[in-house]
């Protein structure tokens, strides 16, 4: 911030008219410059006009944008909601014109290769926030409700129900019981079961804003007609977040005890739940469940939290002795050991079990071997790093040579730290090794050599 502040007043010092030099000639060469400065010397009334003249222009055109063109799509997507946000100040004139934006959506997302995301994070996101701050200083609220209703009475690409799932910001509790109505009666009237889900899927949506957990049950067993697990847990949630307690359980307890799916999620309503109605040994109980699921430092300060702080020694001696009995390798029980700083156990643990690592889980040995090197336990470090390796040479994907590489020469300087290899191949041999298995990849070791 000093920075800026410092740079800012410099460039005042410079005046006027060199500023505005400066910015022309950005404005030559930059498109994004160029539409900046339109913005700022256009009047609002000009500005609403680029508005619709380049929304008009994104619905007629038939330009395929690639995956590599759609970041800067997106950029010139967001200067366009700028140029709205800069011109209008009137709530239902921009409200109106956002919505004009969301329903352009098809000649826009349908001529986009949006794999990444950025297009579609747009409309979720940045114009959700445009209509928001207008919509919610709208005075005229059952016009805003009809203009809703107006603009998602499609929605093929999945980006107009945003305006949907934030109502509460902008809509009193009336109007919306009054969409929810009008919604419910499509949906009555809805032959194609698709379609019938998306009003629904916006009665849900409302029915969780305004707390109604009754009319969310009676939406999503409307939507879906049986009671999966998926569904249990949702309303359950609902329920919950609208302060009845005894109905969430009720709904959880329809699920079968050996169902594993969303154990997690279901466990962690189990914990408020109980927390609320002070069943003390039932919310134990779930916070145990959490954490031997997946041991990691946050489920361990969960478990604390309701077991108590001073339980932590006696929790982390009865689960390190219990993962160290364990025969198959975890790389989350072994992540759990580094993250509470216990790497004498990590290293036992990984030591044991050398024999099961491999490149199945890229990210979590990378993180291991590089926690194990800062710890200065170079071999435990160097037995991960080989797995790394020997995987990359495995697969023999050029690509991936780079890694490999560097991945080699930091075995090659930790070689030089291990004094004991117990029962593991030396530096040397496991050299000759690799040499004797993969010296015909020439693309490796000519990296390697260089």
């Amino acid at each position: 911030m000093h920075l800026n502040s410092e740079r800012k007043q410099r460039l005042l010092e410079l005046g006027e008219e060199r500023l505005a030099d400066a910015l022309l000639e950005l404005a030559n060469s930059i498109d994004a410059s160029d539409d900046l400065v339109e913005r700022m010397i256009a009047t609002p009334q000009e500005n609403i006009k680029r508005f619709k003249a380049k929304l008009a222009e994104l619905k007629r055109s038939r330009r395929f944008i690639g995956w590599g063109e759609s970041a800067r799509f997106a950029r010139e997507l967001g200067a366009l909601l700028e140029d709205l946000r800069a011109a209008v100040e009137d709530p239902r004139t921009g409200a109106e014109l956002v919505a004009a934006f969301y329903e352009a959506d098809v000649g826009i997302l349908a001529h986009c290769d949006d794999s990444s995301g950025n297009v579609g994070d747009l409309f979720r996101y940045n114009a959700r926030e445009l209509f928001v701050s207008y919509a919610s200083r709208c005075a005229d609220k059952e016009w805003l409700g009809d203009l809703v209703f107006r603009v998602i009475q499609s929605d093929d690409y999945g980006v107009r129900d945003a305006i949907v799932d934030c109502a509460k910001e902008y809509l009193p509790e009336p109007v919306m019981r009054v969409m929810v109505g009008r919604l419910q009666k499509k949906a009555d009237q809805e032959s194609d079961e698709y379609q019938k889900r998306h009003w629904l899927n916006n009665v849900e949506s409302l029915a969780r804003q305004l707390k109604d957990a009754p009319l969310f049950e009676q939406a999503r067993l409307a939507s879906w007609g049986n009671l999966s697990t998926a569904a249990c847990v949702d309303i359950a949630k609902v329920y919950l977040e609208s302060g009845d307690g005894f109905t969430a359980l009720s709904w959880l307890e329809k699920i079968a005890e050996t169902d594993t799916f969303l154990a997690e999620e279901r466990d962690t309503l189990l914990l408020e739940i109980h927390d609320r109605a002070g069943n003390r040994d039932k919310q134990y109980d779930a916070a145990w469940r959490i954490f031997r699921r997946s041991r990691r430092a946050i489920s361990l300060e969960r478990l604390l939290d309701v077991i108590g702080h001073d339980q932590r020694d006696d929790v982390l001696a009865g689960e390190i002795g219990t993962i160290l009995g364990e025969s198959v390798l975890s790389l989350v029980d072994a992540a759990f050991l580094v993250d509470i700083e216990r790497l004498v156990e990590a290293e036992t643990y990984l030591l044991k079990r050398a024999d099961q690592l491999n490149d199945d889980y890229y990210g979590g040995l990378l993180r291991l071997a590089e926690a194990m090197e800062k710890g200065g336990r170079q071999l435990c470090a160097s037995l991960i790093y080989r797995a790394l390796l020997d995987s990359i040479l495995r697969r023999a994907q050029t690509k991936t040579y780079p890694h490999g590489v560097r991945y080699l020469k930091k075995l090659d300087r930790l070689a030089g730290s291990v004094s004991d290899w117990q029962t593991f191949d030396n530096h040397s041999v496991y050299m000759q090794g690799l040499q004797q298995n993969h010296g015909r990849k020439s693309s490796f070791w000519s990296r390697y050599g260089s």
